[in-house]
């Protein structure tokens, strides 16, 4: 089976290792399981695609219950009985302590983080099993905010020499980056997934003069010399460029609820059908449904089944 990005593989026999923070995002009304790695790998489970998370949580209360959270969320499908997280990949820090996350939701469900920092999944340590689990992984999944910090970036360019294909996803959340970190992990990429704010900032701070999102676009294709490329526009939906082909979804009309964790849903979405198809135009309508339909609902994991996802794509 040919998709987008793995020839003569089914996507239910694709494995994807994904790096970076888990953490409790803390609301008024309580906490929640978080961080966009571990959203995008819960996604991608949901939908049948084995996938890992890599990571690191305290020696603490709020680490075991984030570990007994993420195991109650494994997936099985009728497709795939594999996509469970093995927690072996999660190592437990007792000397840093597991992340949270205050997030405060405007009136429009869109919101601002205050993150702590030095956490355990700050200083994830390079291990022969990690190296193994993702030079063996057909896709592997790293953020920008994991870089904020000296080990884990370590760790991280390790990974990323002995990885296959490296999907960045940019979640720019000041002050955790640097432009120089940014512009080396977009470097190592095969594929580049940010929003429009992002891009702009990032293009401009890499000298772009241009004003348009796809000259901008453009600018960091090849400034990156990166040929898979996605920008996501909020609720104007998204832009998915491969090499010299742009595809494009306008969004859904909705009610937003909370906006935490749509990217990563869509993301984690956008991945599973590059992984399943050829069909790039059906990839960003699916991922800009599933990141809509994230968005009405409150948490940043919603359970969706595809059935629910082609009626929202096509209702009656």
């Amino acid at each position: 089976m040919n998709s987008l990005f793995i020839n003569n593989k089914a996507a239910s026999d694709i494995s994807i290792t994904c790096f970076g923070e888990v953490l409790w995002d803390c609301f008024a009304d309580g906490k929640r399981l978080g961080g966009a790695p571990l959203n995008v790998c819960l996604r991608l489970n949901s939908l049948g695609i084995n996938t890992q998370i890599i990571s690191a949580v305290g020696n603490d209360p709020l680490g075991y219950e984030l570990l007994a959270e993420i195991k109650s969320r494994n997936f099985s499908t009728p497709h795939n009985d594999a996509a469970i997280i093995n927690s072996d990949f999660i190592a437990i820090n007792s000397d840093k302590g597991t992340s949270t996350v205050e997030v405060t939701l405007d009136k429009r469900g869109s919101a601002t983080y205050e993150i702590v920092s030095d956490t355990a999944w700050d200083n994830i340590a390079l291990t022969p099993a990690l190296i193994d689990q993702v030079s063996s992984s057909d896709v592997f999944v790293y953020g920008s905010l994991v870089g904020r910090q000296q080990e884990s970036l370590t760790t991280l360019n390790a990974l990323i020499d002995v990885a296959n294909f490296k999907i960045f996803d940019v979640n720019l959340r000041k002050p955790h980056y640097q432009l120089e970190t940014l512009i080396t992990l977009m470097k190592s990429a095969d594929f580049i997934k940010l929003n429009d704010d992002e891009l702009y900032e990032i293009a401009h701070a890499m000298g772009s003069k241009f004003n348009s999102l796809e000259q901008n676009l453009n600018f960091i294709a090849e400034q990156t010399n990166t040929a898979y490329l996605c920008v996501t526009k909020g609720q104007h939906g998204a832009l998915l460029k491969i090499n010299d082909n742009n595809y494009y979804n306008s969004g859904f009309l909705i009610n937003v609820v909370d906006t935490v964790g749509a990217g990563d849903s869509f993301l984690g979405s956008l991945i599973y059908q590059l992984c399943s198809t050829t069909d790039a135009q059906y990839a960003v309508d699916f991922a800009c449904a599933v990141g809509a339909m994230v968005a009405e609902n409150q948490g940043a994991t919603p359970e969706l089944s595809l059935e629910a996802i082609e009626a929202f794509i096509n209702p009656a």
